[in-house]
């Protein structure tokens, strides 16, 4: 087994444990998985897939204090945004130079600024991969596939270092095969500057809302709440319109009223309730972070495209309502919905 077979998982949170458990029980050569968080998880641990079915998989655990004494292929950052730059700046005094780095975190924001920091080619990852711990006393060691997406891995342009930027073009590819072998399907595209935004448009319209309700993502295809993602829908299609952030199959960056505007506001539609129909079982990050009383990345979600509504001058009344009630619930430190 090569080195380039041994992933690190940086904080194995639900996300971080099912690209864990799925590369280990790869078909093919053996690839050796550890996940790092910041207290050691049980050695055993249990994946749920889609269908049910419960299958056990032994992986390395370690901490971001005792990290293996040999180093990673590939180290794969699944921390939460708000918490992705600290747990980079603590594991990388412990990697080789040229080791790489692929980021999943939700939003746009510590991308760009890791990618800076980072001394290796860096690779950003965004999916629609539904998974979450299951609670109790068995969560530490059981995570639950409960919808499958896709995965869409890149590199964001590196004029500073056009060595890693090669080096990265190139592992998307092989990371990219390495996921769909394990059952992830994924592939590596050129523009991911672009499909984070596309997440960050699908996370903006079902987390906050999932969140603020306590409801799993498919409650959202039903009244109340179907109208209240519609609404927030065509928000974040005028604040990305302004932003030239095209749509899947839209025209992209078109301010003015119209056809164009109208096939670029269904390309959102579409875009969105498709991920909920294909997560439809799933609670969304946002919600088991308000459930468990943790910090919600509501400010990397939602704080970019509030950013871009206020330079734009547009009015976002429904995702300020959201992010004003995800802020005011943090301050009073509940884990109350509704």
């Amino acid at each position: 087994m090569s080195r380039q077979d041994a992933h690190w998982i940086v904080g194995p949170g639900a996300l971080g444990r099912l690209i864990g458990l799925r590369l280990a029980t790869r078909p093919g050569p053996p690839m050796a998985v550890t996940l790092i968080g910041r207290r050691r998880l049980p050695v055993e641990q249990t994946l749920v897939t889609p269908q049910g079915e419960a299958l056990g998989v032994s992986v390395a655990t370690a901490t971001l204090g005792s990290l293996p004494a040999d180093p990673p292929g590939v180290v794969h950052l699944t921390t939460k945004a708000y918490g992705a730059e600290a747990a980079h700046a603590a594991l990388a005094p412990h990697l080789p130079a040229g080791t790489p780095l692929v980021l999943w975190q939700n939003g746009f924001g510590c991308q760009p600024r890791l990618a800076l920091r980072h001394h290796g080619p860096v690779l950003c990852a965004t999916t629609t991969e539904g998974a979450y711990l299951e609670a109790g006393p068995a969560s530490d060691g059981r995570v639950v596939h409960a919808g499958r997406g896709e995965t869409l891995i890149g590199t964001l342009d590196d004029a500073r270092n056009a060595r890693h930027a090669a080096l990265a073009r190139a592992l998307a590819g092989e990371i990219a095969t390495a996921l769909s072998d394990a059952g992830l399907a994924a592939r590596a595209v050129d523009d991911i500057h672009r499909r984070l935004w596309h997440k960050l448009a699908v996370n903006a319209a079902i987390n906050p809302l999932v969140a603020r309700f306590g409801i799993r993502n498919g409650q959202l295809r039903d009244r109340p709440f179907r109208p209240m993602v519609e609404a927030i829908i065509a928000e974040v299609a005028t604040i990305l319109a302004a932003e030239g952030i095209a749509p899947p199959d839209g025209a992209g960056g078109m301010k003015g009223r119209g056809e164009a505007h109208a096939r670029d506001l269904e390309a959102w539609r579409d875009l969105v309730w498709r991920v909920v129909e294909a997560t439809a079982g799933n609670r969304a990050s946002m919600l088991q972070d308000v459930l468990a009383g943790r910090p919600t990345e509501h400010e990397a979600i939602l704080g970019p495209l509030l950013a871009a509504a206020d330079a734009h001058r547009l009015p976002a009344p429904r995702l300020t309502e959201l992010a004003d009630w995800l802020r005011a619930r943090e301050v009073a430190g509940s884990s109350d919905t509704c």
